[in-house]
């Protein structure tokens, strides 16, 4: 792959993609905006602020060791997105595994930090670990969906683009990140990131057509 198609995949899905989903956001934003989605438009703009950020670092000051920036932003993204479930998901068993979950995940990123330095290095342990407890989390709330009549309005329900957005999104990373910090050589490491890009802009598809296609009553 060459280098210019690799670098408009990177710039493409991190730096227009997301502005573009942050932007739909807020023009349909009174859609959501009375419900518990009304931080995700500011969880969408931190996104894209976090992205130009490095972006910014990376290309005008030469700052390559700016792991630090996504770092937090990873952690609380998982915090937000795990709390969102923790509150659609009714079933009591599910709502503690939830609950058990940011115990696992502080944990993952207590023993990350023995062997990764977080000032500089991507988190690796902790993202493979919020990763997997993502996937399960949104598999209870299909779990949930599919079997109350909240099945009958899917489509028309913002929550669930969402859901199949960070589906998509983390099941790929699981083995892209597991391969890029074990056993990828240098040279395929290019063909993998433009993978991982790819997730990126089906991600942010996924928001866009629910921003856009979900109705202003949501069926939560």
């Amino acid at each position: 792959m060459s280098e210019g198609i690799y670098v408009f995949l990177r710039d493409f899905s991190t730096l227009f993609m997301g502005l573009i989903s942050a932007i739909v956001g807020s023009i349909y934003y009174y859609k959501y905006k009375g419900t518990i989605l009304k931080y995700f438009l500011i969880y969408l703009w931190a996104t894209i602020l976090c992205e130009y950020l490095g972006y910014v670092l990376r290309d005008y000051f030469d700052v390559r060791n700016n792991g630090i920036i996504f770092n937090i932003y990873f952690i609380l993204s998982y915090i937000y997105l795990s709390s969102l479930y923790l509150r659609i998901v009714q079933h009591p068993l599910r709502k503690k595994a939830i609950y058990s979950f940011y115990i696992i995940y502080l944990i993952s990123i207590i023993i990350g930090s023995f062997y990764e330095n977080y000032l500089t290095d991507f988190l690796s342990i902790p993202f493979v670990t919020a990763s997997f407890l993502l996937v399960i989390q949104v598999g209870f709330y299909f779990a949930e969906v599919l079997n109350s009549e909240r099945v009958l309005h899917i489509k028309k329900n913002l929550f669930f683009w969402i859901s199949i957005g960070l589906l998509i999104f983390y099941v790929g990373n699981i083995p892209f990140r597991i391969a890029i910090k074990y056993y990828v050589k240098e040279e395929a490491i290019t063909i993998l990131f433009s993978l991982f890009f790819l997730l990126i802009i089906l991600l942010n598809t996924c928001y866009i057509i629910g921003f856009i296609w979900s109705d202003k009553k949501q069926q939560y």
